[in-house]
């Protein structure tokens, strides 16, 4: 049985972001609920030395659009990384998720074994398409989305696990 790495990437992620914009908004909600400002939300860290939200989502998208583009053969998209509001942060997920339906299972076909190079931290990296997906996007990508959660939850946002998973 051959790996289809359409089915591995395109609909996981277009599911996961699906659920983290329902995340954002109850974010959204929770804040005008409690009357604060939906800002607040936007810089909080669980450390000092990690990224705030936007940069998370920011992330989280960059994993995604890049992956798919690679393995399809595409020039990735490039987006700002100037989102200043939850809306904005959807609207980053919308467009994301708009490149992501453009891709086709052919387009996909036998990228499980196509070179990826990219640059990472000043250095250059390489796997198969296999590999890029399993051992280094797909990891990426879930822990943004995770830490987005907890910074989320952490902040008093009511969200549970099936929020993170959406309905199973």
């Amino acid at each position: 049985m051959t790996h289809s790495m359409y089915l591995s990437s395109i609909p996981v992620f277009m599911r996961m972001f699906d659920n983290l914009s329902a995340i954002l908004g109850k974010a959204l909600a929770h804040a005008q609920a409690q009357q604060f400002d939906p800002a607040q939300l936007l810089e909080v860290r669980l450390a000092a030395d990690m990224y705030p939200l936007p940069r998370q989502i920011q992330i989280a998208t960059d994993s995604a659009k890049g992956c798919a583009a690679r393995l399809a053969g595409l020039e990735v998209p490039s987006y700002a990384d100037t989102e200043t509001t939850l809306a904005e942060l959807q609207a980053r997920i919308a467009k994301t998720q708009a490149f992501l339906r453009g891709i086709t299972p052919e387009q996909l076909d036998g990228s499980a074994e196509r070179e990826i190079r990219l640059k990472v931290g000043g250095q250059e990296l390489q796997f198969s398409g296999a590999d890029y997906l399993n051992g280094f996007v797909l990891p990426n990508f879930y822990f943004h989305l995770t830490t987005a959660y907890n910074l989320l939850r952490h902040q008093g946002v009511p969200l549970g696990k099936m929020d993170y998973l959406g309905g199973v």
